[in-house]
């Protein structure tokens, strides 16, 4: 399978892109079509109507709304991959075979099953993808509360406790130490997932406290963005 090259305008770091495929009711499994040599976008300010595309399945026609393309640079940028548009012809044969899955990170352990993700609409979907993220990495009894706590936390779980930002601002450094306090007050690890990406001196006291950072993507994929989450990733619960 071909994979898109792209390179982060914030730190210039090349990577290999791989789109999220999808499956249509026909049963097709189809995947935006990225534009190969587009310049990709980093995403400061999230409006719901502007991270979807149209996708046309190549075998029953059908047009439907999928998550817009994302990449999150390890820099702590989240960039916008663009796509043809629908309109434009599909590729030809010689184009390659699209996966039926979404392929877990290098990072993931072998024998765990592939993250079966939702796909995020509204803020409280946001929720719910982080809660069986940490379900799939191991992780028991996890609660989700009906309405929001003073302290900010979203999620618990057998030591555990997570904070999810759903808002279309990157998360701050106040969120980050907010979340560290809860955790050494109640002596359980904290782990923060965000939709919208971190700013650079939240990521870097994370670095510090050893807390591991996600961001989502509107597939409910988490994605890991930095060593602490690297290693929950790969040992799980």
């Amino acid at each position: 399978m071909e994979s898109v090259p792209v390179r982060c305008p914030a730190c210039g770091r090349d990577h290999a892109y791989l789109t999220p495929v999808y499956p249509c009711p026909c049963g097709t499994p189809i995947a935006p079509p990225v534009l190969r040599g587009g310049a990709v976008e980093p995403i400061t300010h999230r409006t719901w109507s502007e991270d979807w595309v149209t996708v046309r399945c190549r075998t029953c026609g059908r047009h439907d709304q999928w998550p817009q393309p994302e990449l999150c640079c390890p820099c702590g940028t989240v960039l916008r991959i663009p796509v043809r548009p629908a309109t434009e012809s599909a590729p030809g044969p010689g184009a390659g075979t699209l996966p039926t899955h979404i392929p877990l990170p290098r990072t993931a352990a072998a024998p765990r099953p592939a993250f079966r993700p939702m796909t995020i609409r509204t803020g409280r979907d946001t929720v719910t993808a982080a809660a069986m993220y940490l379900r799939w990495l191991g992780y028991r009894d996890v609660v989700q509360p009906a309405e929001r706590p003073a302290s900010r936390i979203d999620l618990r779980a057998a030591g555990l406790i997570a904070q999810v930002d759903s808002t279309t601002r990157p998360t701050t450094l106040r969120d980050v130490e907010c979340l560290w306090l809860n955790g050494l007050n109640t002596s359980v690890t904290s782990v923060f997932f965000s939709l919208a990406g971190y700013a650079q001196d939240a990521r870097s006291r994370a670095d510090d406290l050893c807390i591991p950072l996600f961001v989502m993507d509107l597939t409910g994929t988490p994605q890991p963005v930095n060593g602490p989450a690297d290693e929950l990733l790969s040992t799980g619960a």
